[in-house]
């Protein structure tokens, strides 16, 4: 699902018929390693977007808002400074990398006309956006790359811009015959589908497939095996999706399954996909790729801006869980400690019975109706061998209250970071992470810095649901927002849920004054365990009683809030049957 050779091609091709000769209106970097680039051309305004996210690179045109940052990172500066105003010449993909190059006029300082080059490289991990001058001389890159990082190539200002290493990887659009096709095939030794695309530049496995499909050829048979035949349909096959690559005759496509999930996109019709799946034309490759990448997009960011988070979390888990292990170790061994209290008793008791000197005590156990033998120490007196042992029992007894206090404070610390971790699954915007972010640093996880938290507060809303007989239904997406949604949205007569003992969000049901009906307890306590840590689960425990019901202890932590009146009802984890609005 990467872009290929044959993807740029169409986005280059539609770049040029859409922006060249257009001129540069706005640009902006929203993200550390993103551009948007605003365009004037024709009456027309046009926003280039062009990423180098490692696990999503790509350019195209797109109209999917992005917010901009206060303060514009340095490398939106130079590109400000150097080419707002300026006229793109051309858009060029050269030899069918995943390269594409912007050429730009702009006037410089003392009104000179110059050229500068911006120059995207969609390669994975090494992506990257990079300003040159017309002689190639590196003005600046949005990320850096220097010999500590790569080997090959340094990718600094004031270095010289080179292509990355060659593959020895042949250009499909180059004139080829069919002895040389078959040659070059043949010396891969390998299978057909990985022949072709380990000698084509720009030739994914998935259109490596598509040819070998179209062709009549098993794309898993070795090119030794291959006849004079089957090669002369495979070139054939080749050679006309060149040739309409190169007339620019692309059909911009998504091919979903049968549950309409995106599986796959391209520039040319792929017919290697059966029955179970479906082909959904668009008119744009551009409109391909902002749809495509519009939620995984932003499902990506937001998992790369919580790893710090993930990961803070994980680690206070793991400490707040060794630490329950070992206090509740240590609280084991203070369950002895009413037998030290009976032997001071009974050492009090027969303290007549012992002589100076003696080791031990056999003396009638009243609590056991048992005879048992208590050690003694020869070199201490009766009363203190039995200010030892209540001296013991004492001990341990304070010990057991301490660590029973501990232990209270461990498992409400880890109750409270799991329902924050529960709340990391059901992040939809930056807002709702920063509420998070907020909590944390609150609570000493993270360092403290100043935020916007009222205005993230008012910006990430709980989820919306209506139930299927009208009724509507609130969810909280985290633990700020939870206590915003019972203890101050929620009235005294509306229903509240909860998954039992299990962090999950605060389910609230509007009753605007009417009785609930079966169908929308049912739905609410469904939702409840959806949005929980059993939400994998089956017949999960959900607890709802009315909103008047629910207190928050005065210090408590975010979402932690006590009832004694409640019923309980057991669910399957489900939102099919609400509508989100």
């Amino acid at each position: 699902m990467a872009l290929d050779g044959i993807v740029i091609s169409n986005i280059v091709y539609e770049l040029n018929q859409l922006i060249t000769g257009g001129r540069i209106d706005k640009i902006y970097q929203p993200e550390n390693d993103e551009l948007i680039i605003s365009i004037r051309n024709n009456k027309n305004s046009y926003k280039l977007l062009l990423s180098a996210l490692a696990n999503m690179p790509r350019i195209h045109l797109t109209e999917v808002p992005k917010k901009n940052p206060l303060n514009p990172p340095n490398f939106c500066m130079l590109l400000r400074k150097h080419i707002i105003g300026g006229k793109i010449l051309k858009v060029i993909q050269p030899n069918f990398e995943r390269i594409v190059e912007i050429h730009l006029e702009h006037l410089n300082e003392l009104g000179d006309l110059c050229v500068k080059k911006l120059i995207i490289e969609i390669m994975g991990r090494h992506s990257n956006i990079i300003f040159c001058e017309e002689n190639d001389r590196i003005l600046d890159s949005i990320k850096h790359v220097s010999l500590n990082v790569s080997s090959v190539r340094e990718v600094l200002p004031n270095r010289i811009y080179t292509y990355p290493p060659a593959k020895n990887k042949i250009n499909p659009l180059d004139n080829i015959t069919l002895d040389d096709f078959i040659a070059i095939l043949n010396d891969k030794n390998t299978i057909i589908h990985k022949a072709l695309y380990f000698t084509f530049n720009g030739i994914s496995p998935v259109i490596s497939d598509e040819i070998c499909y179209r062709a009549g050829i098993n794309s898993s048979t070795p090119t030794s095996e291959l006849t004079d035949s089957d090669f002369t349909n495979i070139y054939t096959t080749f050679e006309s999706l060149m040739n309409l690559i190169e007339k620019g005759d692309y059909t911009p496509n998504i091919i979903t399954d049968e549950e309409g999930t995106y599986k796959e996109f391209s520039s040319i019709e792929l017919s290697s996909y059966g029955g179970d799946y479906e082909s959904i034309d668009y008119e744009s490759i551009s409109h391909v790729l902002d749809s495509y990448y519009a939620k995984s997009s932003n499902t990506s960011r937001i998992s790369q801006k919580s790893s710090d988070i993930k990961k803070i979390i994980a680690t206070n888990l793991e400490r707040c869980y060794k630490k329950l292990d070992l206090q509740l170790k240590q609280i084991k061994d203070t369950e002895s400690r009413d037998k030290y209290k009976i032997k001071g008793e009974l050492i009090t008791a027969n303290i007549y019975a012992i002589k100076e000197g003696d080791k031990e005590l056999k003396a009638f156990n009243y609590y056991t109706n048992e005879e048992t033998t208590i050690s003694l120490k020869p070199n201490l007196s009766p009363s203190e061998n039995a200010a030892k042992y209540y001296n013991r029992y004492n001990k341990l007894k304070r010990t057991f209250h301490a660590l029973t206090e501990q232990i209270k404070d461990t498992k409400s610390e880890i109750s409270h970071l799991e329902s924050i971790q529960n709340s990391l699954n059901f992040v939809e915007a930056e807002e709702d992470l920063q509420l998070i972010r907020t909590e944390l640093m609150e609570y000493g996880y993270l360092r403290f810095r100043k935020n916007k938290n009222k205005k993230a507060l008012q910006k990430s809303k709980p989820f919306h649901y209506k139930s299927s007989d009208g009724f509507d239904i609130y969810v909280g997406k985290n633990n700020l927002q939870n206590d915003e949604l019972t203890m101050k949205t929620a009235t005294a007569n509306d229903w509240w849920f909860h998954t039992k003992e299990v962090p999950g969000s605060h389910v609230i049901v509007k009753t605007n004054g009417r009785e609930l009906s079966d169908t929308a307890y049912e739905e609410a306590a469904a939702l409840a365990a959806y949005y929980s840590k059993a939400n994998n689960s089956t017949k999960v425990a959900v607890d709802y009683t009315l909103r008047k019901h629910i207190k928050k202890p005065a210090g408590s932590v975010p979402g932690y809030v006590i009832y004694h009146t409640n019923y309980s009802m057991y669910v399957n984890p489900s939102d099919e049957k609400v509508t989100l609005i």
